[in-house]
């Protein structure tokens, strides 16, 4: 084995989901080109002759983009009601003279350049999928600092359905199989279009999830796309190999006995390289240091054809499986891994797996001990794109779970084998024999085995030290309260996601003694090329609940209505905001706008507006407390890093019976933090139930709810009421349809019809990159 083999590690995008990013001080103002410079760029949208926005994607998408057409723009906010709920934002973050300071600064705003700064950013909408797409997607790609900890986020999945299939090759084995099925149901137009509760979603973030890497450049960075990548990469101990995944009709190529032999034929290749040898040849390393140095190293890299070969390979892979060699013991090193790596030191180098990935692309990491998650790069996709391929990958293994007890059960997917795959019996079992006459592709793993010169060398060795420095500095905690979850929140009339967010609100209230900025993201999918929309958790009833609830003089009914008021006024603003009716995203386009206008030239616009340059837009600005829900059955655990470095990044999921917390944060008390909002819960129940019984004093099969109203015991709700509608507040409040949609109740699950076309002979131009290896059974 070379000593200069050096692998570069991929790692992916969060949460997350619908997680917050970013927020209004994360995304420098005015767009960037496609060279990374900052100036103004028109969105090219690619249509056919002839057809309107969102025609050519239901055109070309089959049954999956099918409903783009239908699809509504994202709505204009007027201008007035923006400035209104801006200003409620900051009412409860600003002392008195600082919020009467502000409120002169809206007004001026109102009364001089917003009216037609508003009309610019509508002329500019009209050519556009949306008003804010082009600014919110450079937003991402014009951050210059490091992406892992900043930007991407990660999910941990359940454990497999099948106990005998839990261990490290066979779940790799697994999920990379279901992944390809996934990617050929897109390509082909058959994966079922999202939708809530009936309203269809968007579907254009799909395709850049796979296949997409994301490139450094001088000035911030680009994304790149190959839609017709077909191979896979493999990460072990940072060395990297490939293989051909999928035929030139998107089918698979391996079998998963096959997909099995290949990941074993890697670790044990990878597993023979000396712990100096990996610390040496970690190029993934460089993929976590600051894109203006990466994009310098890289370039020195790529003066090397055969680097130049490699690095094609890497950016152009439909995803990357990471094989870590750790087995986290706990959920918060369990979480750590998944977002920023484990660090090890082995004869005084690094060995841990924080060398072990490739932050540029999407990755699927499995560890040592069977335990599964994914880290992605956000700038491509949010959260509920991701949270939609993971949910579906996973309830293919329970379908193929079902299937070994009943073989009638049928795949969730339609992709068949490919006839040229490894022992799947030849052409004779194609949909079109003349078509499947071709060369059968190499699928067999090969490592790529990269030339470094000295300054290479040199950056990933002080690119690691870095990378170390980055993670001591960060804590992860995770908090699984275990003693109730929705059917609770939901019996006792809250919304779920209202009262988880009001925990977090009365828990930084008690260590700290204020409250803070705090976000939390809103689908917007429901608009095309919808993204999110920022639901600013502090209000003027939350301020008050708060304080209420420290106060021991405050009597706990009293504490119980105020809650009740929040909780009604955080779900009314969440409803607003997914319906495209923030304030968020429509200043900051506007903030976006005047600025490149400014710096054109713009007769009309010639400095930029107060409002921007008010401490209250600052103060919205910097997110101390980042938040998203992002609940699925599918997921365990989900999180990502501080948006702030004196703020918490929280990653929540809200279970039947469960709520699931994963904490980060750079020099706070992390744990503490976690133990108060448990505390909390506690003694929210404890006041919940203290109500419930005065107002149930004798046991009967009704009783009494906080409102006054006779209830069923059993349902949870009002005499007379429609005991089929549900059991609470959730089934009539949108509480975030973005974040808890599950795909086991909206996927159908019908039998899968063959394939009509037949594959053609896929010869790959990556063919002859990398070290073929010969141990593959």
């Amino acid at each position: 084995m070379s000593p200069s083999a050096t692998q570069a590690v991929e790692q992916s995008p969060a949460a997350p989901p619908t997680a917050q990013r970013p927020s209004a001080q994360d995304a420098p103002g005015g767009s960037t080109s496609q060279s990374g410079k900052r100036a103004t760029r028109n969105t090219q949208i690619s249509v056919i002759a002839g057809l309107g926005r969102g025609e050519q994607e239901a055109k070309d998408g089959g049954k999956t983009f099918e409903k783009q057409v239908d699809l509504p723009k994202l709505p204009f906010p007027e201008l007035e009601h923006t400035c209104k709920r801006y200003l409620d934002s900051l009412e409860a973050l600003q002392s008195k003279e600082e919020h009467e300071q502000t409120t002169r600064v809206v007004q001026g705003f109102l009364s001089k350049e917003g009216p037609k700064l508003h009309s610019e950013l509508q002329r500019y909408a009209s050519a556009r999928p949306s008003y804010i797409e082009e600014f919110w997607d450079e937003s991402y790609l014009t951050a210059s600092e490091s992406v892992v900890l900043n930007l991407n986020p990660f999910f941990i999945l359940e454990d497999d359905p099948t106990p005998s299939r839990g261990n490290q090759l066979m779940r790799a084995a697994s999920l990379t199989l279901a992944s390809l099925c996934f990617i050929h149901d897109l390509r082909h137009g058959v994966l079922e279009p999202d939708n809530v509760r009936g309203t269809p979603l968007c579907m254009s973030q799909y395709p850049k999830l796979f296949g997409t890497t994301r490139i450094p450049t001088e000035n911030g960075c680009r994304l790149e796309h190959s839609p017709e990548s077909r191979h896979v990469v493999v990460m072990r101990r940072g060395q990297i190999y490939w293989f051909e995944a999928l035929d030139e009709d998107h089918r698979p190529l391996l079998t998963e006995r096959a997909l099995l032999s290949n990941l074993r034929a890697i670790c044990k290749d990878a597993d023979q390289t000396a712990p100096r040898d990996v610390a040496k040849g970690a190029l993934g390393i460089l993929t976590t240091e600051k894109r203006k140095t990466w994009a310098g190293v890289r370039g020195i890299l790529k003066e090397h054809p055969h680097n130049a070969k490699c690095l094609e390979v890497v950016d152009s892979a439909l995803f990357v499986v990471c094989m870590d060699d750790s087995e986290p013991q706990d959920p918060a090193q369990l979480c750590s891994n998944m977002l920023s790596g484990t660090i090890q030191l082995d004869q005084g180098v690094q060995v841990g797996t924080c060398s072990n990935r490739w932050y540029d692309k999407l990755q699927i990491i499995v560890c040592k001990n069977g335990a599964a998650g994914i880290n992605f790069e956000h700038s491509a996709a949010d959260g509920h794109t991701v949270l939609r391929f993971v949910a579906d990958i996973y309830t293919e293994l329970i379908m193929r779970f079902a299937k070994s007890i009943n073989s009638a059960t049928k795949s969730l997917f339609h992709a068949k084998t490919s006839p040229h795959a490894k022992g799947a019996g030849g052409v004779g079992k194609a949909a079109d024999k003349q078509k499947d006459l071709a060369v059968e592709t190499d699928t067999a793993p090969k490592k790529l085995e990269w030339n470094l010169s000295p300054p290479v060398s040199a950056a990933i060795r002080f690119g690691e030290t870095r990378l170390s420095d980055l993670i001591h500095q960060h804590d992860v905690q995770v908090l699984e309260f275990n003693d109730w979850g929705k059917n609770f929140i939901t019996r006792h009339k809250f919304s779920p996601d209202a009262f988880v967010q009001m925990s977090f609100q009365a828990a930084y209230y008690k260590l700290y003694g204020r409250s803070e900025t705090t976000y939390e993201p809103a689908m917007t999918k429901a608009f095309f090329h919808g993204r999110t929309e920022a639901i600013r958790t502090v209000q003027p009833y939350t301020a008050d609940f708060v304080t209420a609830f420290d106060d021991s003089s405050v009597k706990n009914k009293a504490k119980l209505e105020k809650l009740r008021t929040a909780c009604a006024g955080h779900a009314k603003l969440s409803k607003n905001c997914a319906m495209g009716l923030g304030h968020d995203r429509h200043l900051y386009a506007m903030n976006c706008l005047v600025k490149n206008l400014v710096a054109q030239g713009s007769a009309e616009f010639n400095s930029i507006p107060a409002i921007f340059q008010d401490a209250g837009y600052a103060t919205l600005g910097h997110t101390i407390i980042s938040t998203s829900n992002c609940g699925n059955p599918a997921l365990r655990l989900f999180g990502f890093g501080p948006v702030a470095p004196d703020g918490f990044g929280l990653g929540y999921i809200i279970k039947d019976d469960a709520i699931s917390i994963c904490a980060s944060s750079k020099f706070l008390q992390t744990a503490r933090f976690m133990q108060e909002i448990a505390a909390y819960l506690k003694q929210i129940e404890s006041i919940i139930m203290e109500a419930y019984r005065e107002a149930n004093v004798h046991t009967t099969s009704t009783y009494i709810d906080h409102q006054g109203r006779e209830c069923d015991v059993r349902t949870g709700l009002p005499i007379g009421s429609n005991q089929n509608k549900g059991n609470g507040y959730a089934d009539d409040d949108y509480d975030q349809p973005g974040a808890g949609y599950s795909f086991y109740e909206e996927q159908s699950t019908k039998p899968n019809q063959d394939d009509a076309d037949g594959v053609k002979s896929p010869r790959s131009r990556l063919a002859g990159v990398g070290r073929r290896l010969l141990d593959v059974a």
